[in-house]
């Protein structure tokens, strides 16, 4: 438990902090509905975002201290205040002309007008989010390198003759898929958004493949490679992608932006704390498919993205699918764990008896 135990003390901070909130504006009745609120919206971003934990474990486990350090502390700043806070009063302000203090204002104020303005670019922003995504999956799936194939020789040969080029291709395919949803007015915004998402993903590959660089100097090379400036930037933009649509989700509960930024921070805090379980125990090690099973939950999540631009997907029906895969691949790997250890067993009985 000492992995979370950060994340509990932060718990009852921001509980307190929200008690005190509801209470200031609603008296006993409001302490108490914005105590059971925030702690709803803490749940709904964990389990949105549990295979984010998986995915941010499986690139952290091959850093050094000092990156999953960074990460751990300036990423967590970077996920609760940029990424639930500012990122929607960027979203608003740019879509009003008003600057980020009149924004906060309007969200304190008159928080149905500001819910309003930020659901409006729902379809712009799941464009990006989508895209992102989809292309986290796909290069995953096409990765031939792998040594283990969750679904067998289907995915053995899709790694095969699968490629980034082709990554993108049906990524970008996706994109104009959304935008023929949207009316004739917003068709260009989401193919924009769209095309960001794509260019971000490229970008932050590119620039980490360029620290990677190890012709000129081999040390420092492999010193990167444990930890980057774009593998850290990799990592906050897929918490971007994923935390918008918890955000979204949760004006569906309540318009006040206080509470949510205090549940959606207690529930970025748990993923937190999760990731670095899965880092410090070997997890991913001990379950060789969870990350198989969280990369496929992020594949449908960017499909949910790009169907939501037009369509309205329950946050519960988002939060199980996710969930459903990381189960399955659990069970997957307790599976597949029993049936090595099963063959090792018959190949030293083997072994002695012919001895």
């Amino acid at each position: 438990m000492q992995h979370f135990r950060l994340s509990f003390i932060v718990t009852v901070v921001l509980m307190a902090l929200s008690g005190w909130w509801g209470y200031e504006h609603g008296g006993v009745s409001g302490l108490l509905s914005a105590l059971w609120i925030t702690a709803i919206l803490g749940v709904l971003e964990v389990s949105l975002s549990f295979d984010n934990a998986v995915v941010n474990a499986s690139v952290l486990r091959h850093w050094n201290e000092f990156w999953r350090k960074l990460f751990l502390t300036v990423g967590i700043l970077v996920a609760v205040f940029g990424m639930r806070l500012l990122f929607p009063l960027v979203i608003v302000s740019v879509a009003t002309g008003l600057g980020l203090l009149d924004v906060w204002h309007m969200a304190i104020d008159t928080p149905q007008e500001y819910s309003r303005h930020l659901t409006e670019h729902h379809a712009e922003v799941s464009a990006f989010g989508g895209a992102f995504l989809m292309l986290v999956f796909l290069n995953f799936l096409f990765d031939e390198e792998k040594e283990l194939h969750w679904l067998g020789w289907i995915e053995e040969k899709i790694g095969k003759y699968g490629s980034e080029g082709l990554a993108v291709l049906l990524t970008l395919l996706a994109v104009f898929f959304a935008m023929s949803m949207m009316p004739e007015q917003r068709k260009l915004a989401v193919l924009i958004s769209g095309v960001v998402g794509v260019a971000v993903y490229i970008g932050v590959n590119w620039i980490s493949s360029l620290l990677e660089e190890e012709e000129h100097d081999p040390t420092v090379g492999k010193m990167i490679s444990q930890g980057s400036i774009g593998g850290f930037l990799y990592l906050e933009v897929l918490d971007a992608s994923f935390s918008f649509d918890g955000v979204i989700g949760a004006f569906a509960i309540t318009n006040d932006v206080v509470v949510i930024m205090l549940g959606l921070a207690i529930g970025a805090m748990f993923v937190r704390s999760m990731t670095v379980f899965l880092v410090y125990k070997g997890t991913l090690q001990e379950f060789v498919f969870l990350e198989h099973g969280a990369h496929y939950a992020i594949g449908v999540l960017a499909l949910i993205m790009f169907a939501s631009v037009h369509f309205h997907i329950p946050e519960w029906f988002t939060g199980l699918s996710g969930l459903a895969f990381i189960l399955v691949s659990l069970w997957s790997s307790v599976r597949y764990r029993k049936r090595v250890e099963a063959e090792e067993a018959r190949a030293g009985v083997g072994v002695s008896s012919e001895a």
